[in-house]
């Protein structure tokens, strides 16, 4: 079978990528390179623009409430505990649709589920990784691990910040960027904050907290609460440990949040409740010139892997599965489609991860550093608060989800469309 679009992934990229290509009615296969996918990772925010077309795809809130809860406020505090900004988000905040912080090992297992559901368990090919390609006018033929080859019309690279597809077309591509700051990351079971679902930033852009649940409370009132501790190191020598992704434990990193004490939240104690952390630093890749090259794309990580700051890196990759449904409806599955998406989102996207390289909506943390070291009493005589709101609705515009524009937007995928 050769008519039938190739996605190398099977993250929650390559999986909306196929969820959208069955929904318009193009076949396709998933080749994942884990044998067994299992439910791994903490939490993540999808956004407004993403959680539309979630909905648009069938994945509706019932389905995205047994895997997290709606964000109901985004908040930065100072290290004195003081609020520098706070918003509503999702619904709550006048947008069509709610924000979702979700565990991200549950939700892309939901989007394997479903996938599997609609297109049948053979449309995910596990333990096949990608590790090169060949194209000619007539289609691709990838070439997997262990010598086997497949046929297909299209190749989607969406393996993420490793993506041999990405590498291959690519080759002379810069290493992996880490800036310095390092993430630890966990679970803790404990009562929500403030509105009971907000997203908080605690501290400053080099010594920060984020906290946010990303379940609903049980009958004891607790809830998973996520956390990423951050602190920014030296990266002059580049990332000093051999894996980028280990487990750790608490008492490695912890000393270094012990005065992250207030009388609505003791970091110390809900870090040392945490059954596991994980370490990792954050990193990033340069943006590319082009996605696209003939009858071979990328999408995801694999594109634009980019810093968590903003808090958009999987809704971006939804976001571009869309898009690229969307070209598919419009040129067919052909290699113009590839280019009009590539013509599309390269450039302003790879302007968003310089953006959040540069501290993305955090960077209100940097000012606040550097006019007053990061403690006040008044947020109002540090920076006012029509400079904060200024601030704010440049992140949202250059990320895709400004409210008013998002509302507007008609479907990216009409309903009933089929290429």
């Amino acid at each position: 079978m050769t008519d039938r679009v190739l996605i190398a992934g099977g993250g929650i990229g390559g999986l909306v990528m196929a969820l959208t290509l069955h929904q318009i009615g193009v076949p396709c296969v998933v080749f994942e390179k884990v044998r067994e996918p299992r439910p791994l990772g903490v939490g993540i925010n999808i956004q407004p623009n993403a959680v539309r077309e979630l909905f648009d795809l069938g994945i509706g809130a019932e389905a995205l409430d047994r895997v997290g809860v709606p964000a109901r406020e985004w908040a930065l505090v100072g290290l004195n505990g003081n609020d520098i900004y706070a918003e509503p988000r999702g619904t709550e905040a006048g947008y069509d649709w709610p924000q979702y912080a979700v565990h991200r090992g549950a939700f892309h297992m939901l989007l394997l589920d479903t996938f599997r559901e609609r297109a049948g368990k053979d449309a995910v090919v596990t333990g096949a990784a990608v590790t090169g390609y060949t194209q000619d006018a007539d289609g691709v033929t990838v070439q997997l691990e262990g010598g086997r080859e497949e046929r297909g019309t299209l190749l989607i690279g969406a393996e993420g910040i490793h993506s041999p597809v990405r590498a291959q077309m690519h080759p002379d591509q810069p290493p992996i960027h880490w800036g310095g700051a390092v993430m630890w990351r966990g679970t803790t079971r404990a009562k929500p904050i403030r509105t009971g679902s907000s997203f908080v930033g605690l501290g400053t852009h080099e010594h920060r907290m984020v906290i946010y649940p990303i379940s609903h409370p049980g009958e004891d009132g607790l809830a998973t609460i996520n956390w990423i501790a951050e602190l920014t190191l030296d990266a002059s020598q580049g990332w000093p440990e051999d894996s980028w992704f280990k487990q750790v434990e608490i008492e490695d990193f912890a000393h270094h949040f012990e005065a992250f004490k207030y009388d609505w939240l003791d970091v110390p104690a809900m870090l040392r409740a945490a059954d596991v952390a994980y370490e990792n630093p954050m990193i990033d890749r340069d943006p590319l010139p082009f996605w696209s090259q003939g009858r071979v794309a990328l999408m995801g990580d694999a594109a634009h892997a980019m810093y968590p700051t903003g808090s958009n890196g999987a809704s971006q990759a939804v976001i571009d599965a869309r898009t690229l449904g969307a070209a598919l409806l419009a040129h067919g599955v052909t290699p113009r489609a590839l280019a009009a998406y590539d013509d599309k989102l390269s450039g302003p996207v790879g302007q968003l991860v310089l953006r959040n390289r540069g501290a993305g909506p955090f960077g209100l943390l940097n000012l606040v550093d550097e006019r007053c070291g990061g403690t006040f009493d008044d947020i109002e005589a540090v920076i006012p608060a029509e400079e904060r709101a200024a601030f704010m609705a440049g992140y949202k515009s250059a990320a895709g989800f400004a409210k008013d524009a998002l509302n507007a937007a008609p479907r990216t995928i009409p309903e009933g469309a089929k290429a």
